[in-house]
């Protein structure tokens, strides 16, 4: 069989046998049958988190929306279906999710295994939005994490890195559908977050920052607000030093916006705003690599001052740094874990022989701050730092090996940075 890569074309998946299950009974007699194995969703991770040197199952036939319920304001999905898929038929039925990631095109299951956020002062990451799950465990069971039986092991099982087993099933709250207003605005100075760093990121129900990192600005500010919020007024000219975009805008510059969701303050759909990009539009592959750090608020724009002491280095590897804000969580896996953080995403050229070289160097000047890597991107930080930073690790490695004894789930990423061998 040809090896797979996954979705930017960066990695080649290890695994030559791929299994793409139909059913859960068809999932569960691959699990009991196969010594090894790892799920991939829509192969969105640009490390080997979901690799495996035997085999691997794809969910992408395992799809569906099994119900909504209305009164309880929860849909129960199957594992391998898309945020943009899952959001045309919430809002067909006047339902929502509280927000969405960049891009809509990746798997829910994926996504919330590794804390996949989008941004926004009062907004968890994607995995919050779990009430429950159904996994098939390392000896085939179907074993169900909810609020209603023990929302602490809940909480500990939904980051779970596939480290569990192969999420089937999950249910997520649901608030009323809304819509945005998506404006953008150009040429931040940096040292406006010196001051004024609460007042930018508070100023819509999502805010992102872009910089190619060549000069003291950002060079882009995306507001998305809530349309009520914004009462038939005509936005300012000028947000904090930066000016109106005057045409939609891509968040790298000199590439055109047509497959960017609709700015200018036209009002839309959530689901057709809070992503950066729209559904119709399939990423192309292979041109990108990315990397994210996430650091508590507090210290987040001495984190970005860190930063630019190599932005000589850095900027000629960019395609683009984006910065966003994610409200703190109580999940144990989380980079979000008990703090509400800052995201600091670099999305690089596909050059990996130069980007190993400054990433260890970005990765120092962050100690201070007790940076977490992104759990689906590209890090150099050793095993032994990551698993310093979370609390919580010693109890999630007693609920993998409570339903994974034989390690079934584990692979060399699980090994190293949950287990530290």
């Amino acid at each position: 069989m040809t090896l797979q890569k996954n979705w930017a074309g960066n990695y080649t998946y290890q695994a030559t046998n791929w299994h793409v299950p139909s059913s859960i009974e068809e999932v569960q007699q691959l699990v009991k049958q196969l010594d090894k194995v790892r799920v991939v969703g829509s192969r969105h991770s640009f490390n080997g988190i979901a690799d495996s040197k035997e085999n691997i199952i794809s969910l992408e036939k395992l799809n569906n929306v099994i119900k909504l319920d209305k009164e309880n304001r929860t849909v129960t999905v199957e594992g391998g279906i898309r945020y943009g898929d899952l959001s045309l038929f919430l809002q067909d039925k006047g339902f929502a999710l509280p927000n969405m990631a960049s891009l809509p095109h990746i798997s829910i299951a994926g996504a919330c295994a590794t804390a996949t956020h989008g941004s926004g002062d009062k907004n968890q990451c994607l995995s919050n939005s779990i009430s429950a799950m159904k996994v098939v465990t390392g000896g085939g069971e179907v074993v169900t994490f909810s609020r209603e039986r023990d929302e602490a092991l809940l909480k500990g099982a939904v980051v779970s890195l596939g480290a569990l087993g192969v999420i089937i099933e999950i249910t997520l709250d649901l608030i009323p559908a809304f819509d945005i207003c998506q404006y953008v605005y150009e040429n931040l100075p940096f040292e406006q977050l010196a001051n004024n760093f609460d007042n930018v990121f508070s100023s819509a129900y999502s805010v992102s920052l872009f910089t190619n990192w060549k000069k003291e600005v950002f060079d882009q500010v995306w507001l998305k607000s809530l349309h009520q919020e914004d009462n038939g007024q005509t936005p300012p000219s000028e947000f904090y030093g930066a000016t109106a975009a005057r045409l939609p805008s891509h968040p790298i510059q000199g590439v055109e916006a047509v497959h960017c969701t609709e700015q200018l303050g036209t009002p839309g759909p959530w689901h057709d705003r809070l992503p950066h990009f729209r559904l119709d539009f399939t990423p192309s592959n292979g041109d990108e690599l990315q990397s994210e750090f996430l650091i508590p608020r507090e210290q987040a724009y001495d984190a970005l001052l860190a930063i630019s002491k190599h932005k000589e280095k850095i900027s000629p590897l960019l395609h683009v740094c984006e910065i966003r804000s994610i409200a703190r969580d109580d999940l144990w896996m989380s980079p979000f874990y008990q703090q509400d953080s800052i995201g600091i995403h670099f999305t690089w050229k596909d050059d990996w022989e130069s980007v190993k070289k400054i990433l260890p160097e970005i990765e120092e000047s962050l100690i201070p701050f007790q940076a977490r890597p992104h759990w689906g991107k590209l890090f150099t930080i050793s095993k032994e730092r990551v698993t310093s930073l979370y609390k919580k690790l010693p109890d999630f490695q007693r609920l993998v090996e409570q339903h994974d004894p034989h390690g079934k789930f584990r692979n060399e990423f699980i090994n190293n940075y949950i287990f530290n061998k």
